[in-house]
């Protein structure tokens, strides 16, 4: 019996489960612990609510009604954020949950579904595979990875222990992005030959943090902190600024470049780049980073397209990504998360592509089918695909970004990183799963 096929509610599954479990594969009873039922409660615990969980604890907060959910312990190693955590969620529920420095505590707990992590990103699969391990569903903020080893030992993980994961991608949770996206299957652009994204910003990005003039040494565990990375001196501005350092973060790809690869991979049925190069620097903010404040990548795909990736921290100009089939181009006027898209057709084609009806621009929305899609801010559209995790734990489903999707955006954003660090094209090996700098033998 698998996930899928379990039926019964908690209730009755851990009246027989004595049974199940002395019958199961040690390694995998753990996965069957508990199976929450459409009545019962889902209980969660949120590891590490930084800036973006203080987000997403409001987020999953507006669930507690609709999708009978609670957070009923938080962890971070840091006691301000820890203490931050425990009051923000005692005004949303009316009780304060339980409060955990170590994460190994709190996935020992059985009744606990699920974790979401919110972690910095180079802990996301460590804990990921962790979470797996100890038989809890996980909603994982992206990137899902940024070392490829870590990456698929977590994605197996999941695999292995039939878990439901969530990896934190929503724009495929959105209405605007599924619209563009069910456009797209229908082949109104024809074959798509070009994706161009540009993604701009004006200022110093993740410089500057208050919190690394307040965090200190005694306060939190940072060895723990560092997780699988060597030993080094403590470091505030590290620990609170981590995308501004190499070893724990990309910065631009991990951040930014993960949400458009998925949107590309998602719109054309791509899993990962053939290719990759890329260059930048540090051009605008010389302030001690080491990511690039400059960044752009070309991605060359096996199914017969390039996609160029750009973003400048140095300039505002105006962010667009463009889809460029040999019928039609699809237009996303702004950046990461715009809900305003139109469709260009290409000239003389309009009678042989009568699906490019269904999108038409407008000045803030898209319309799709006649239809106008509701406006939403980006809190609400961060709510659909919390959403969509609730009811695929229940249901035992798949959710809209699997841990498949988070593994090829890692892989993509990872093979970047690394032709930027290196200087030298990247080549995906699909057969070994492994990046390395010459072609694949074929």
């Amino acid at each position: 019996m698998n996930k899928s096929e379990t039926k019964t509610d908690r209730r009755t599954f851990l009246t027989g489960s004595a049974a199940l479990i002395g019958a199961a594969v040690v390694s995998n009873a753990v996965s069957y612990a508990r199976i929450p039922g459409a009545n019962d409660r889902i209980s969660l615990a949120h590891i590490g609510p930084g800036d973006r969980g203080q987000e997403l604890d409001w987020i999953i907060a507006q669930h507690k009604t609709t999708h009978n959910v609670e957070m009923t312990a938080v962890c971070d190693l840091w006691n301000l954020h820890r203490e931050r955590a425990v009051k923000q969620n005692s005004q949303y529920y009316g009780r304060a949950p339980r409060a955990f420095q170590y994460l190994e505590d709190v996935l020992a707990l059985p009744d606990v579904d699920a974790v979401v992590i919110s972690t910095p990103e180079h802990s996301h699969s460590p804990i990921l595979k962790m979470a797996a391990e100890a038989g809890k569903d996980a909603y994982v903020e992206k990137p899902m990875g940024n070392v490829v080893a870590e990456a698929k030992a977590a994605r197996d993980a999941v695999k292995q222990h039939n878990r439901i994961v969530q990896v934190g991608t929503q724009h495929r949770s959105e209405p605007y992005p599924r619209a563009a996206h069910d456009l797209v299957q229908t082949g109104a652009l024809g074959d798509v030959t070009k994706v161009e994204i540009v993604w701009n910003y004006h200022g110093p990005r993740w410089r500057g943090r208050p919190e690394s003039k307040k965090v200190r040494e005694q306060d939190t565990d940072w060895r723990k902190w560092l997780m699988t990375k060597p030993y080094r001196p403590f470091d505030p501005q590290i620990y609170c600024e981590f995308r501004l350092y190499r070893e724990f973060s990309s910065g631009i790809p991990d951040q930014w470049m993960s949400h458009a690869t998925d949107l590309v991979h998602w719109f054309t049925n791509a899993n990962f780049p053939r290719s990759v190069v890329a260059h930048g620097g540090i051009l605008a903010w010389p302030d001690g980073r080491e990511n690039a404040d400059t960044f752009q990548a070309l991605m060359e795909y096996p199914k017969g397209f390039l996609v160029s990736y750009s973003t400048s921290f140095g300039n505002d100009a105006p962010s667009f990504t463009r889809y460029m089939g040999k019928k039609a181009t699809l237009v996303n006027h702004g950046g990461e998360g715009s809900p305003r898209y139109s469709v260009v057709e290409e000239k003389g084609n309009h009678e042989d592509n009568p699906d490019i009806d269904k999108l038409r621009p407008s000045t803030d929305i898209l319309l799709a089918g006649g239809t106008t899609l509701p406006p939403m801010g980006m809190g609400d559209l961060t709510l659909e695909h919390t959403a969509n995790w609730f009811e695929c734990m229940r249901a035992r489903q798949q959710p809209h970004c699997t841990v498949d999707n988070g593994f090829s955006h890692s892989v993509a954003c990872i093979m970047s990183t690394e032709a930027y660090w290196s200087g030298k094209k990247q080549y995906w090996n699909a057969a070994a799963e492994m990046i390395q700098d010459h072609p694949p033998e074929s």
